[in-house]
C-alpha cells in the first residue's frame, strides 16, 4: 500500500531542490538558459516551467502528510525529466547541461522514489 514516504528526507530534499531550481529558473543562471536555448524551448514559455517545479516543489511537501500525494508527485517529477531528456535528445543537445543537470535530476528523482516509496514494497 502506498502511504506516506519513509524515510521522509530523501523526498524534502528533492522538494528543496525543485524549489531551488523553481527560484533560479525566475532569471535563469547561464547553465540554464543554455539549456532551454540548447533545446529551443520558447523563452515566452519559461515562466511556465518556475510554476511547473513550484508545484512539483508543494506536491512533494504536502506528501509528507498525505498519503499518496508524494508517490504521485514523485512519479510526475520522473516523466518531466523524461521528457526533458527526450527534449535533448531530439534537439541533439547532449551537451554538459544535459549530463548533469537533466539526468542528475532525473537519477534523483528516481532514486527518491526508490528509497522513500518503494523499498518498503
Amino acid at each position: 500500500m502506498i502511504s506516506t514516504p519513509d524515510p521522509w528526507w530523501p523526498t524534502a530534499l528533492l522538494a528543496l531542490v525543485l524549489f531551488s531550481d523553481a527560484l533560479m529558473s525566475v532569471r535563469p543562471p547561464a547553465f540554464i538558459q543554455q539549456c532551454l536555448e540548447g533545446v529551443r524551448f520558447p523563452r515566452d514559455w519559461w515562466w511556465a516551467l518556475v510554476v511547473v517545479k513550484l508545484l512539483a516543489a508543494a506536491g512533494l511537501v504536502v506528501g509528507l502528510r498525505y498519503t499518496g500525494v508524494g508517490v504521485t508527485t514523485n512519479v510526475a517529477v520522473i516523466a518531466y525529466f523524461v521528457c526533458a531528456a527526450y527534449a535533448h535528445y531530439r534537439a541533439r543537445f547532449l551537451k554538459q547541461e544535459f549530463w548533469l543537470n537533466c539526468l542528475g535530476m532525473l537519477a534523483l528523482s528516481t532514486a527518491v522514489l526508490f528509497l522513500s516509496h518503494l523499498s518498503a514494497i
